[in-house]
């Protein structure tokens, strides 16, 4: 498979960047090819805007799904979209990878999907090209999640409520919107307060999981 493997965190240092660091290996040793979005890395921009048009079609007043309709066709949205872009075409497998931060995903990665997920590219609000009729079916999607807070706060009767429904609005109303076919996340609690033995053993699940892919 092509496998983007989006990620967004800080530090090089972290838990995180290690399981990053295993991803890539195992799935390259898996035969995969793999290609990394490192976005604080990449000082990505996350603010959709104006900015995101080398032309417009109308000048005068930002209608966003008519630009990014109209930048889909004619290719022309600024580089640093054409460019994730291209590698979301590329990739059978998107992997998204992100510390939680109230409840749902870092502003930089969101940030992301409001910019690459364009009108036109990812969904078609015009001839209702979404859900089952997303641009991106045939592309699957799985999301590498870490918490601060243990399982009980994320449980149900947790002060958090049910993780997996607060993160609903990411593998349904963004994911299953644009039609891709959601994985199982691995999720992963309390990694602040972890043991080295319980983060090892964290790594070496993660391995097993993406060869299982």
């Amino acid at each position: 498979m092509n496998v983007l493997y989006i990620y967004a965190h800080q530090e090089p240092a972290s838990f995180n960047a290690a399981l990053k660091a295993v991803a890539v290996d195992t799935l390259e040793k898996a035969g995969h090819k793999v290609k990394v979005s490192d976005l604080y890395a990449m000082h990505f921009k996350p603010v959709l805007d104006a900015g995101d048009f080398l032309q417009r079609k109308k000048p005068d007043k930002l209608a966003l799904f008519p630009e990014q309709i109209n930048a889909t066709k004619t290719g022309t949205f600024v580089p640093d979209i054409m460019e994730e872009m291209d590698k979301v075409k590329w990739a059978d497998l998107l992997i998204f990878q992100f510390p939680i931060y109230f409840t749902g995903m870092p502003a930089i990665m969101k940030g992301w999907l409001d910019r690459v997920f364009a009108a036109g590219f990812a969904f078609d609000p015009i001839t209702q090209g979404f859900y089952e009729k997303g641009l991106l079916k045939g592309k699957k999607v799985m999301m590498t999640i870490t918490t601060g807070a243990d399982e009980n706060t994320y449980s149900e009767s947790g002060a958090h409520g049910d993780i997996h429904t607060l993160l609903k609005y990411i593998t349904h109303c963004i994911f299953e919107y644009v039609g891709l076919e959601v994985l199982p996340s691995y999720i992963m609690f309390a990694v602040n307060s972890q043991s080295k033995e319980k983060g090892q053993q964290r790594l070496e699940k993660y391995g097993k999981i993406l060869k299982g892919l």
